[in-house]
């Protein structure tokens, strides 16, 4: 009987014991698995991009701005106008989802401009000539209709009469380069205008640098880098007057000068004449702003300019800084160096045209930043939502000289400033993507300046007559 118990519970333990030895080989530790090629759980995609997954990213956000902004003027039940030169008093400028006149859209501009260049999109550049040379031929109907009622359309009046460098910055170096984009249009009355706001009609200190008299009386706004310098570089060019590249690199030297934060590599936003301590609030479209303010200098500033070393050097110093501010998941936050801030959107765009920009311009080691950039883009990507909006963008915002004011500013997908920057984060990434070859190497993104796959190994003889590899 008991022999014959033991023959019945012979499998069921053979079946355990089978099992335990299986569980035991099914375990991952350090002898069954190679543990360091285990997936890691990434927030935000990581790994090889291709130029087109960019380019479709791209395309999208183009596909959206242009339904969502049509240009055309309507009376107040909507209905289309198209006779303008007999304007009813109820004429307005179709409102779409983003306005066609606001400094935001004019970085827009400028944006499609570069990117149709870029990645050979002639329609990008029909967005920009339609709407800019609508906006000047409904500008005579609309400023006549103003002198008749005293009343201007909202949008229109920052086209008719501009008042601030908000009204004039951004627009004046997008209608500028429009018009050098296509000769048929008749802009020149309006760039005039615009950059008569620029050149005069900014409160400066006494060493020239722009300022405004909020929130206290000679403050310096980071911003305002962005909101006169480009346009003035590019007058230089659109005129003929290099003096114009001049000023702003002399006047670009003195935001330096007094907005810089040495020992962490970034910008402050806002500083007050006569203080004798500054505040410190490293915003980070501010830091966008001036980034992208440097980029354009010296994409317009010959080698030899006394001032491009300088902001050359500022430049990559500013670069060393945001790299060692990206956050895990690739994001910049609102206040850069707070990392319990929010992730924001736009300065992250920013900051990844601009690392790129200058890889692809020589000014910075593509080994070093490329997996910045790469990163940057990465995580942005995931900011284009699949109607083409951008997410997660603050909104307008003045200057504070604490932290709260930063970190609860709202965000809205609705915020006009992520759109320009997106676009040119994309198309100078499919650039930097072409000139390099970004590789996973031991699951970890690197860039090379030959593609690592096709490089055939040179060897050295070292002292002893032994060959080593020196390229592999």
């Amino acid at each position: 009987m008991r022999k014959e118990l033991m023959m019945l519970c012979l499998p069921l333990l053979l079946g355990a014991c089978v099992a335990k030895v299986k569980e035991k080989s099914d375990e991952i530790n350090d002898s069954t698995t190679p543990l360091h090629l285990l997936k890691p759980d990434y927030r935000s995609p990581y790994g090889e991009i291709s130029a087109e997954q960019v380019k479709e990213d791209v395309d999208r956000v183009f596909r959206y701005i242009d339904a969502a902004t049509p240009a055309r003027v309507v009376d107040k039940e909507g209905n289309e106008i198209t006779d303008l030169q007999n304007l009813p008093d109820s004429a307005m400028l179709n409102q779409g989802t983003y306005r066609l006149t606001s400094y935001e859209w004019g970085v827009t501009y400028m944006a499609l401009l570069k990117a149709a260049e870029l990645l050979k999109k002639p329609e990008y550049k029909e967005y920009v000539t339609e709407r800019v040379g609508f906006l000047a031929k409904a500008a005579p109907a609309f400023k006549a209709l103003a002198e008749k009622t005293g009343k201007y359309d909202r949008q229109m009046r920052q086209v008719v009469a501009p008042a601030t460098l908000d009204d004039a910055g951004a627009m004046s170096a997008a209608f500028m380069l429009t018009a050098m984009a296509d000769t048929t249009l008749n802009l020149s009355e309006y760039i005039e205008q615009y950059y008569n706001i620029v050149e005069n009609g900014t409160h400066r200190l006494p060493d020239g640098t722009i300022a405004r008299n909020r929130p206290h009386h000679n403050s310096v706004w980071l911003d305002d880098m962005f909101m006169a310098l480009p346009a003035m570089a590019v007058r230089s060019v659109y005129a003929n007057d290099p003096r114009q590249l001049d000023k702003s690199a002399d006047i670009a030297c003195r935001f330096i000068d007094k907005m810089w934060i040495p020992e962490k590599n970034i910008f402050r936003h806002g500083y007050v004449e006569g203080m004798k301590e500054q505040p410190s609030m490293a915003w980070g479209r501010a830091n966008g702003w001036a980034i992208l303010t440097m980029t354009i200098l010296l994409d317009y500033l010959p080698e030899n300019h006394p001032q491009r070393q300088k902001i050359l050097s500022t430049l990559r110093n500013h670069i060393k800084g945001l790299a060692a501010l990206q956050g895990k998941d690739g994001f910049w936050h609102q206040l850069l160096d707070r990392p319990d801030s929010y992730e924001e959107t736009s300065a992250t765009a920013i900051f990844t045209y601009c690392i790129a920009h200058a890889i692809n311009e020589g000014w910075i080691d593509a080994v070093t930043y490329g997996p910045v950039a790469h990163l940057g883009w990465e995580a942005l990507s995931t900011k284009i939502n699949d109607k083409g909006e951008v997410e997660d963008v603050c909104v307008g915002t003045g200057m504070g000289f604490d932290p709260a004011f930063y970190y609860y500013r709202p965000v809205s997908v609705k915020a006009a400033h992520g759109y320009g920057p997106t676009l040119l984060a994309g198309a100078e990434m499919v650039r930097l993507l072409e000139n390099y070859y970004p590789k996973l190497n031991d699951t970890a993104i690197h860039y090379y300046n030959v593609d690592p796959e096709a490089t055939v190994p040179i060897f050295s003889l070292d002292a002893n007559g032994k060959a080593e590899e020196i390229l592999h």
